[in-house]
C-alpha cells in the first residue's frame, strides 16, 4: 500500500513539473514573440531616406517653404525660405540622429542636436514636432507635415 502511494505521488510530480515546463515555455514563445513585433519602427520599415517639402506655419510671414533631403548615412539638407518676405534660401547642412524608438529624428546642426528641428517620419512624411518632442495639435496640425517628394526650392 506503502509502494502504491509512492508511485502515484511519483506520478502526480511527474505530471505536475511537466505541465509547469509546458507553461514555461509557452511563455517565453510569447515575450519572443512580442520582441519581434515591437521592433518595428520607422528607422527599419520605412522608406525614409529621400526628399521631403511643405509650406510651414510662420509667426510674421506667409510661411516657410521647407525642404529636407535625408540621406542613408544620416546626413541632411535643410533649405528655407521666408515667403513674402526676402528671396533668400536658408541653407543647412549637417547629420540626423533617431531616437531610441526608431521613429523620430533630431537634425544635428555643427554636431549639436537642434530641439527646434524634431521631426517624426512617417509613411512618405515628416511631421515637424514642438521643441519637448511632441506632435503639435490644434487646427493647425496638418500644416506642419511635410510631403515626400523630389523638387528642389529655387531662388
Amino acid at each position: 500500500m506503502n509502494q502504491i502511494k509512492r508511485e502515484e505521488m511519483k506520478s502526480v510530480a511527474i505530471i505536475l513539473l511537466s505541465v509547469i515546463y509546458l507553461f514555461g515555455c509557452n511563455q517565453r514563445q510569447k515575450t519572443e514573440k512580442e520582441i519581434i513585433t515591437d521592433f518595428h519602427n520607422s528607422l527599419n520599415s520605412l522608406d525614409w531616406e529621400g526628399t521631403y517639402s511643405g509650406i510651414l506655419p510662420c509667426a510674421d510671414c506667409a510661411g516657410i517653404q521647407t525642404l529636407i533631403k535625408l540621406n542613408k548615412n544620416l546626413t541632411f539638407l535643410l533649405q528655407s525660405k521666408y515667403l513674402g518676405k526676402e528671396d533668400t534660401v536658408f541653407e543647412t547642412k549637417g547629420t540626423f540622429s533617431w531616437d531610441k524608438s526608431g521613429n523620430k529624428i533630431i537634425l544635428n546642426e555643427n554636431e549639436i542636436a537642434d530641439s527646434a528641428n524634431q521631426y517624426l517620419v512617417g509613411e512618405n512624411t515628416l511631421t515637424k514636432l514642438d521643441l519637448n518632442g511632441n506632435k503639435i495639435t490644434g487646427g493647425l496640425a496638418h500644416y506642419y507635415i511635410l510631403q515626400k517628394e523630389r523638387n528642389e526650392i529655387t531662388n
